[in-house]
């Protein structure tokens, strides 16, 4: 195991200092720079490498997206619940199982069972084998029609869902993950459903109907993430000798709401999403989903970036990572994808975001980059998600031409179940797709803990390259200074332990490497 060889290996040069910076260190950087060039262009040496490589963090992963279809059929067989042959749709009703009475009626039971419904049910739930045909037509369609077609799978088991999540991360070596959830959003939204809202002059007016509401909501909202949390560790076995990999993943939440509503019900979430962000240090940021190119988020768009903007005047502090730009031609006229990215930076204050597929179709791209530089503003890419829903991939997708801007990126999931992926697939695809060196793979997961939400100081007084703060440096990566100045930066900053933790691992991954220990999980 990969693992308990970067263990043994990180535990035994800590005891002898040797993993300071040094010349060894460099030595162990060189060699694993080497091994990369060796391999970097073979898909099965790849895979295992940067399964074991030390990955900071997966900041764009919608949770209800995160779980294979496999999970799902199985819960719905242990909630008895039917599927339907033709459409995939699971529940929420109940079958008996082996009956099949009506098209709505098979079992999922009756389904597992036999192999050939099995297989194509998988296929209805998620990108797998996805094909065109003339009632299925694009990649974008089947992928968000899943979602509608599994959610009755998925209610009743928030627990295992995150535990299933922290555990793929945990096997990806992933450090942190800010997971989108969305507890209470109906009951939030239904607030808002005879609210009228034309413009920002009615902001305000609608802010004060809703805040005084929302106290049991976030009690509730609470509980739930409690109840989610405390089930996913029992599931886990965390604390006992037997505890799975997910254990050790750091996870904190973004609150996800939806963007094809009426208005009156989007200010109700948005608002709700501020006030929880507020009330529970768990949930770190907020993002508004559905599809970028439904009708009713094309039309409202700008009103949606100026409700953000309205809502962050009374809570600066609330962070936001926005989908936008996840467009492409043909989706909406070319209008449409003219200032997307540029809004949720400029009008909504995004500190990140998600996609930013259409970057070059935006007025002006080079100034929005220069910009989006300047102010610092992370992208979370998303490779295999853009390419099987948009058909954007290889040197179509602008991953490079934000690097080239010194834009910070990060790769991440997305809806890793959906897209039958992985964050370790995201690396590899990166790798093989583009011009990447160790030395950049090890900068894109830095990066993501950068640009995380969590709270503290940064370890890193510099991005451009990144260098450790002073007050750390010379002191051996990973290590657990009992006092002294390092010591005292990393008890006060949540963020700075978790970069330590990823320095650490960067340091026994390479001495790994350069060992001659093969990455084998």
């Amino acid at each position: 195991m990969i693992r308990h060889a970067l263990t043994a290996l990180f535990s035994l040069t800590v005891a002898h200092g040797a993993l300071a910076a040094t010349a060894a260190t460099q030595s162990d950087f060189d060699a694993t720079t080497r091994h990369f060039e060796a391999i970097r262009s073979d898909p099965e040496q790849l895979l295992p490498f940067l399964r074991a490589f030390p990955k900071g963090s997966d900041l764009h992963n919608h949770l209800v997206g995160a779980i294979y279809a496999e999970h799902m059929l199985a819960w719905a067989t242990q909630d008895q619940f039917c599927v339907n042959p033709e459409t995939g749709a699971i529940g929420p009703t109940r079958c008996t199982p082996g009956i099949r009475s009506t098209r709505e009626g098979v079992a999922a039971r009756t389904v597992t069972d036999d192999p050939a419904l099995y297989g194509h049910e998988i296929d209805l739930l998620s990108m797998r084998n996805f094909v065109p045909t003339a009632t299925d037509r694009s990649g974008h369609d089947h992928f968000f029609a899943t979602f509608d077609r599994f959610m009755p799978a998925t209610l009743t088991h928030d627990a295992d869902m995150l535990a299933d999540a922290l555990n793929q991360a945990g096997y990806d070596h992933v450090k942190y993950v800010e997971l989108m959830i969305s507890p209470q959003i109906m009951p939030v939204a239904g607030l808002g459903a005879g609210t009228q809202i034309a413009g920002e002059a009615d902001f305000a007016r609608a802010i004060d109907t809703f805040s005084p509401r929302f106290a049991p909501m976030i009690q509730v909202a609470r509980n739930e993430t409690d109840n989610m949390e405390n089930g996913a560790r029992t599931l886990m076995k965390c604390g006992t000798p037997d505890a799975t990999p997910g254990c050790g993943v750091s996870v904190r939440y973004l609150y996800q709401t939806l963007r094809t509503m009426p208005p009156g019900m989007v200010m109700a979430q948005l608002s709700f999403g501020y006030a929880l962000v507020r009330a529970d240090t768990r949930f770190v940021g907020i993002n508004i989903v559905a599809p970028e190119d439904n009708p009713v988020a094309m039309r409202d768009y700008t009103l949606h970036m100026q409700m953000f903007r309205a809502l962050s005047a009374h809570s600066p502090d609330v962070k936001l990572s926005l989908h936008a730009g996840e467009l492409t031609g043909g989706l909406v006229p070319p209008e449409g994808m003219r200032a997307h990215i540029r809004q949720a930076v400029e009008i909504a204050g995004a500190k990140r975001i998600g996609h930013g597929v259409d970057i070059m179709q935006e007025r002006d791209p080079y100034g929005l980059l220069a910009e989006m530089t300047k102010r610092g503003v992370m992208v979370e890419i998303n490779l295999t998600s853009n390419d099987e829903i948009l058909g954007v991939r290889g040197k179509a997708h602008p991953l490079m031409a934000y690097r080239a801007a010194h834009v910070p990126v990060a790769l991440s999931t997305d809806d890793e179940g959906v897209s039958r992926s992985n964050l370790t697939n995201e690396y590899v695809r990166a790798a093989l797709t583009y011009p990447l060196s160790y030395d950049d793979l090890r900068d894109l997961s830095r990066t993501g803990l950068e640009h995380a939400f969590l709270p503290g100081d940064s370890l890193w007084s510099s991005a451009q390259p990144y260098h450790v703060t002073a007050v750390c440096s010379g002191i051996a990566p990973g290590s657990a200074p009992h006092d002294g100045a390092c010591h005292d930066f990393l008890a006060h900053s949540e963020k700075a332990r978790l970069q330590w933790a990823l320095e650490g691992d960067f340091a026994g991954f390479e001495h790994a490497i350069a060992a001659g220990a093969a990455p084998a999980d």
